[in-house]
């Protein structure tokens, strides 16, 4: 029997790596211990004259395997590789050429700098937090009312441009509101949490959909933080990971514990001062003219019938049952408006007044986690059913990671989860963020199954190199910034992306990175480069959530059917992280391009090659429009030959110039749409033109 096993082992071709894995007592596993700075591999031939430590022990284990490196890759590629890594949008012709004829030995490490002081960082790294926050526009379920929260999208893109420091920007997501010194800001943070569904149906049981919050909140604890699937100890312990059903229940209890409520802070966009002065001028003017008009009025409410006054709105009804005499401002505006509302003077005066008085024009909501003073109990949910109370349990966290630090208090708090989180002996944290952003630079994480650290995930393929990293990430101040020009500064990032048959042969999944791998753009990304190089992209920054062009007809896909107007003004050309996104029909040139639905943290995007992705390209509203402008672009921007005019489109969408071969049938297809259309104008070929390009497969892909 034993060797029928090993036999279907064999066949199956399970690694001794994984075996060992599983092997190991969950306690002891290799993730539940902390991180140490394993000392830099060393070489005999270095490779720089002060090598970055990364590509010490990229190289080491490369030697070992007997693969050598690949060349660095030429400045077109890494400029617009860079570019789009750091801050989400190409490099400008100007800058790609600048670069490349600088000659200065840190002209690289100077194009980094510009990029990382960009304030597009900010939104290029935040989108990434945002799909592990599910953050969404609207409230999901069949309901999916659209929802404010655009500010806690802000907040993170500003806590990147500034740098944060990480341990921070997790404290005040987690429990910004219980701050000592918490203000708007430390308040807008906890939004994290409150990327929750809500459901609006009616009938429903307000408490189960309570509980099924909390449930989220703690799976995406367990993702965002610990890279662990906390989620599977709900209903009995956890199969292989060292986490109990109690333990679980002791998690849920620091989130059992808050109120849910929409935090309001002045428009900083209104001037409060000018707006009530004016609304104070607005009021004794339209007073004044009721007080004039009063014997008219008097004059009509004697001529009201019983019949009559039973037409008249509610609110009508209700003021004139006052006598004149006592009769409110308010009561005499509406029983004006109803009984003489066709006077053109008080139709101007009331509909600026009604204008003034709409207190959403006054104030920006956002919604926010907030500590309740009395604690709910929290019980073990006999096999998961919240119906069904088991033994009561209290905060904690699982005894396979370190202890809470219970000096200061008995009964511990969200607060004290949060610091917890971020302790520089917690193994998980500091690893799992460094192997996460790994994975945006090279399309996998050193631990590949990034988020599943526990016993049933790969392990690293580069175990020093990660818990160097972690270590650094936290005796550094936790600079995300930092992290970023670590990597990006590497050879080993550096590298060529050109398939080799020998990497092919000894390592097909490129796991080792003896080169840079090539990565399809991320949904937003793709609508960024396209608004970029079309010259159409609007360079404000956050604030609401806005509605560029989309298919007739998708927001009749869900339950409730909604409008959905297009912008059109610089809103419409606005960076793909700012498209309102409803989570029951999200917009289709986000979806086609595999960007998350919001139900749950996303922590690793897929990558598809459809052929709708083309067609999008080629005839979405929004597409089309930015190729036209492209043409446009192109034909105004180069006035010279029909080559050169070539070449600039090339430049502007590729970076880099075309290859001797590449231009011929550029010029084929131009000739054969003007072919098809003589009698139009000669954009109308660019436009044809353009479409292809913005389609092209290295357009759309980081190389």
């Amino acid at each position: 029997m034993r060797s029928f096993c090993a036999l279907i082992i064999a066949l199956c071709g399970v690694t001794n790596l994984h075996s060992a894995s599983t092997a190991t007592p969950a306690a002891d596993h290799w993730a539940f211990q902390a991180p140490v700075q394993a000392a830099l591999p060393r070489f005999s031939k270095q490779p720089h004259t002060d090598p970055n430590p990364i590509d010490t022990f990229i190289l080491s284990r490369l030697k070992k395997e007997e693969l050598p490196p690949s060349p660095e890759a030429d400045r077109h590629t890494l400029a617009r590789r860079v570019s789009l890594d750091l801050t989400g949008l190409p490099p400008s012709i100007q800058t790609v050429e600048a670069f490349v004829n600088d000659s200065r030995p840190d002209a690289y490490s100077r194009l980094v700098e510009s990029l990382l002081e960009s304030p597009r960082h900010g939104e290029r790294w935040a989108r990434w937090w945002l799909d592990v926050a599910r953050y969404a526009d609207s409230n999901g379920y069949s309901v999916d009312a659209p929802r404010e929260i655009w500010l806690y999208r802000d907040w993170v893109i500003n806590a990147m441009n500034r740098d944060l420091p990480f341990d921070r920007f997790v404290i005040q997501q987690l429990a910004g509101d219980m701050l000592p010194d918490a203000g708007d800001q430390e308040r807008i943070a906890t939004g994290f949490h409150r990327n929750t569904q809500i459901n609006q149906e009616g009938g429903i049981d307000k408490e189960q959909f309570r509980i099924e919050s909390i449930v989220d909140r703690l799976a995406t604890t367990g993702t965002a933080f610990l890279g662990l699937t906390i989620g599977c100890a709900q209903c009995h312990d956890h199969k292989y990971d060292p986490i109990s059903q109690k333990e679980y229940y002791q998690l849920f209890a620091f989130f059992n514990n808050q109120e849910e409520p929409a935090l309001k802070l002045p428009n900083p966009d209104i001037d409060l001062a000018a707006l009530e002065a004016e609304q104070q001028k607005l009021t004794t003017s339209l007073d004044r003219h009721l007080a004039q008009s009063a014997e008219r009025i008097a004059q009509a409410e004697k001529a009201l019938s019983p019949d009559k006054i039973a037409a008249l709105p509610k609110p009508a009804q209700k003021a004139l049952e006052v006598p004149a005499p006592e009769r409110s401002f308010q009561q005499r505006r509406i029983v004006y408006g109803a009984l003489a509302g066709d006077d053109p003077e008080f139709k101007k005066l009331n509909a600026r007044l009604r204008q003034l008085e709409d207190p959403r024009g006054r104030s920006i909501s956002t919604l926010v986690m907030e500590e309740r003073s009395e604690p709910r109990e929290t019980h073990v949910h006999i096999k998961g059913d919240f119906t069904r109370h088991g033994d009561r349990v209290h905060p904690d966290v699982p005894s396979a990671l370190p202890p809470l630090n219970r000096a200061t208090r008995n009964n511990p708090n969200r607060l004290d989860f949060a610091r917890w989180l971020v302790r520089r002996d917690n193994p998980l944290l500091a690893r799992v963020i460094v192997n996460r952003v790994w994975q945006q630079y090279f399309g996998r994480g050193i631990v590949e199954t990034e988020n599943d650290f526990g016993t049933q995930g790969l392990p690293p393929s580069h175990p020093d190199l990660l818990d160097w990293m972690a270590v650094e990430f936290m005796e550094t101040g936790w600079s995300m910034k930092r992290l970023h020009r670590l990597i990006v500064n590497s050879a080993t990032y550096r590298q060529a992306s050109t398939a080799r048959a020998d990497i092919v042969a000894k390592d097909p999944g490129n796991r080792l990175l003896a080169r840079q791998n090539r990565l399809r753009l991320d949904a937003e990304l793709v609508r960024d480069v396209a608004l970029s190089v079309s010259g159409m992209l609007s360079d404000e920054i956050g604030g609401p959530s806005v509605h560029p062009p989309q298919p007739d007809g998708v927001m009749s896909l869900g339950q409730v059917k909604r409008q959905w107007k297009a912008d059109t003004d610089h809103d419409r050309y606005r960076r793909g992280m700012y498209t309102f996104f409803f989570r029951a029909t999200p917009h289709p040139a986000l979806s086609v391009f595999d960007a998350p639905d919001s139900f749950s943290a996303c922590s690793r995007r897929p990558r598809s090659n459809t052929p709708l992705q083309a067609l999008t390209l080629l005839n979405d509203e929004g597409f089309f429009e930015l190729a036209e402008a492209l043409a446009r672009r192109t034909l105004a921007e180069c006035t010279g030959t029909e080559n050169e005019r070539l070449e600039h489109l090339f430049r502007l969408c590729l970076g880099r110039p075309p290859a001797a071969k590449e231009l011929p049938p550029l010029r084929r297809l131009l000739q054969t749409e003007r072919s098809a259309a003589p009698d139009a104008p000669e954009a109308t070929a660019w436009v044809s033109l353009a479409r292809v390009a913005l389609n092209l497969d290295e357009t759309i892909t980081r190389e």
